[in-house]
Formats: structure tokens, sequence, C-alpha cells
């Protein structure tokens, strides 16, 4: 984030002597990106954070992604995945779907809360599609619910937690960082009058979150590969942190969109940017407003990217008769022209306004499927485009 935020007890200067009320002093943790030349925070623990007492492998059956055979448009039904043996969490029950090596994009049906997680590959960026729950982190306790957005920094000890599930979400994995693009940013950090949301949008803990326990472990990813660490005390003893580098959510309802007399192409909808990839926010507007306007997108070839669009409500004008609905993921890939569907053109003529909300995931390298992409697919969306 850009804006630096205070939570909690901390001293007047930073890498001061800063005593705990027993006499010891507190341990300062410091989180940084990019060497430390970059977005950080301070936070001070009761215990040390660095003492871990056993670690060991985690086995894990981590989803195969391989190029597709034959390049075909997608459609996958992801309300259809299974939900998998026992109670299913945000980390462990992710049904990863499609990836390349800078991003992972996976889909959760959670209803039980998960292990304590850090991910040290990269950002999460986290959209929840239904249900409510709860992020915990180091950094405190945020209400999540749908239409959120969460972002959780690498590196940032945290869990999901249920509270009226499924919680359903879009799980987007980052091998890098996620940011606000920097078209909506000044040259000091702020947002700019012109983007779609400003600094009032988004939400952060707002008060330490303090867990008394004894050994505790944490599942660290790395290198794709997991470690589980076992710490003498829970990890959220933090009684304060500064900084600019926090876990945050905005809701896709606070996204205000741009529109104009003509359709406007896609970049008016961006959201979010990350390593390779670009995140768009489609939701609730006016169309278009010039006299002979179409206002459904034009069939349009993206060559530079595989364009992922995850529906998740309202009304999909511009596919009705593809079979897309709540909870769809269309995969169109560089390479395949792509638009509305046959006879949705003629039929949005005069319409005044549309209630569509989508996600949009565009990637600057192609994507690889795992399996389960192919145990949900609809073999007959690619074909869908030759009727009418």
């Amino acid at each position: 984030m850009p804006h630096y935020r205070s939570v909690g007890e901390v001293p007047r200067k930073r890498h001061v002597q800063f005593r705990q009320p027993d006499g010891r002093l507190y341990a300062e943790e410091l989180m940084g990106e990019e060497g430390f030349s970059s977005d950080s925070a301070l936070l001070y623990h009761r215990e040390l954070p660095t003492r871990i007492v056993k670690a060991e492998p985690v086995v894990s059956s981590d989803a195969e992604l391989q190029p597709p055979d034959v390049l075909l448009p997608r459609h996958l039904r992801t309300h259809d995945l299974p939900s998998g043996p026992g109670d299913t969490d945000l980390v462990t029950g992710r049904s990863v779907l499609m990836g390349n090596a800078t991003v992972r994009i996976s889909y959760a049906a959670a209803v039980a809360d998960s292990p304590l997680y850090r991910d040290a590959d990269g950002d999460l960026l986290v959209y929840v599609e239904a249900g409510t729950g709860r992020l915990e982190s180091v950094f405190g306790a945020l209400d999540i619910g749908p239409g959120d957005y969460v972002v959780v920094p690498t590196g940032t000890t945290h869990r999901w937690v249920v509270t009226d599930g499924p919680l359903r979400a879009l799980v987007v994995e980052a091998r890098g960082h996620v940011t606000i693009p920097s078209q909506y940013l000044g040259k000091h950090g702020q947002v700019l009058e012109q983007s779609p949301y400003c600094e009032r949008d988004f939400r952060a803990p707002d008060a330490p979150l303090l867990v008394d326990a004894g050994e505790t472990d944490i599942v660290v990813r790395r290198r794709g590969r997991l470690t589980r660490y076992t710490y003498p005390s829970h990890p959220f003893d933090v009684v304060g942190w500064d900084g600019c580098l926090y876990p945050y959510a905005l809701s896709i309802h606070d996204f205000e969109p741009v529109t104009g007399r003509l359709h406007q192409p896609p970049p008016v909808h961006q959201t979010f940017s990350g390593p390779g990839f670009v995140v768009c926010s489609f939701v609730p507007r006016l169309l278009d407003y010039h006299p002979d306007a179409v206002p459904v997108p034009y069939n349009h070839a993206n060559v530079d990217s595989d364009e992922v669009l995850f529906y998740v409500g309202g009304d999909f004008t511009s596919r009705a008769g593809s079979g897309i609905g709540q909870g769809s993921i269309s995969l169109h890939p560089g390479g395949f022209v792509h638009g509305p569907q046959p006879g949705s053109v003629e039929k949005a003529l005069g319409r005044a306004s549309t209630d569509e909300l989508a996600v949009m995931v565009d990637t600057f390298a192609p994507l690889d499927l795992a399996p389960a992409a192919y145990d949900v697919e609809d073999a007959d969306y690619p074909w869908t485009w030759a009727r009418g």
C-alpha cells in the first residue's frame, strides 16, 4: 500500500529501546520488499520471531501444469469442482486451475479454518465470491465478505477463518508483488483524483491480534515447496506495527467505472498490477451513450495476453447463449479472436446500463492448465460462436 499506517503500540523512533511491562525488550521485525529499498513494515513482537524448535518438509500433491494440446477458448465451471476429502480450507483446499512462471490461479470453497500459512514466493490476491470470513495475521484481523479483493504481502504469517461458509474465492498467487497501477499514483504515492478508487476505500487491520498459546506450527511455501516450522509460542504476539506494507481489502463495489460515448477499452477497468499480469474489475455501469453506440465489446485479440474472466454476478449480456453463468471462468488464449456471442450485439443496442460483475486476469505469458481445469470444462464452449 502506498500510504503509511501505525497500529497499536510503537515507540516514537524506530530501532530504539522499547520495553515490555516486565522489562524485556520487544523484538523488532523489519519486513521489507526489494532488499529493504521499497515498502516495509516494522513489527514489535513479545517473543523472538526467529526461534523455531523444529522444521520438517510437508508432502504436497501440487498440481502439475501442462500446455494444452489444442489451442482453444475454454469455459470452466468452478462450482462443479469437488470439495475434497474432509474439511476444506482456503490454503490446503485450493484447486489449481492454471498458471505460468509468474502467476497461479486457483479456486476454493472453504468450510473450515486454514492452518497458519506464510507464502514466501509472492503476494496473494484473493477475490471473495461468496461467504464471509476473517483474515487473521501478525498485523491484526480483517473481516472479509462477498466482493472483497484481499491482498496479503509476501511473507505474512496468516490464516483464513470461515464465519459463514462456504467461503468461495478465486486465489491469485503472484511470484512477486501485487500493486496499485502506477498510473493511479502521484509522485509521492497518493492515489490520484482520476483513479477509480481512493485511500478511503481500502480497509486494513486497525488493532493488534494477540494470541497466547504454546507450540504452534506454520506452513511456509518457498520455491513451490512446503516446510512446517514449529515455534514455542504463537506468532500472533505483535503489540504494534507501522509502515506501508500490510494486508488490505478493497471491495469491487467501491470501484468507480469509467464510461464514455463509445465503448471503453479494458485498461480503464484495471484494478491491480502484478508481475506478468493485471487484474481488472467489470462492475455495474452506464453503457455508451453515443446515439449509434454499440454497447457490447467488439471482437478483439489481445495479442500479448491470455485472458481469464471470472463471472461473479449480474447479467452477462454479451455472453448470452454461451453457457456462462455465476462462478464460470472463461479462458481466451492468445491466438484466438474472441468477442460477444452471436445475436448479442443487436440485442444490446439501445441499452442504457449493465449490471455485470466480473474479475479479469490478463497474463503476459501463456497459461498452462492443471488437471482440475479439464475436470470442470464445458466441452461445448469453443463452438458456441458458430451458432446463430
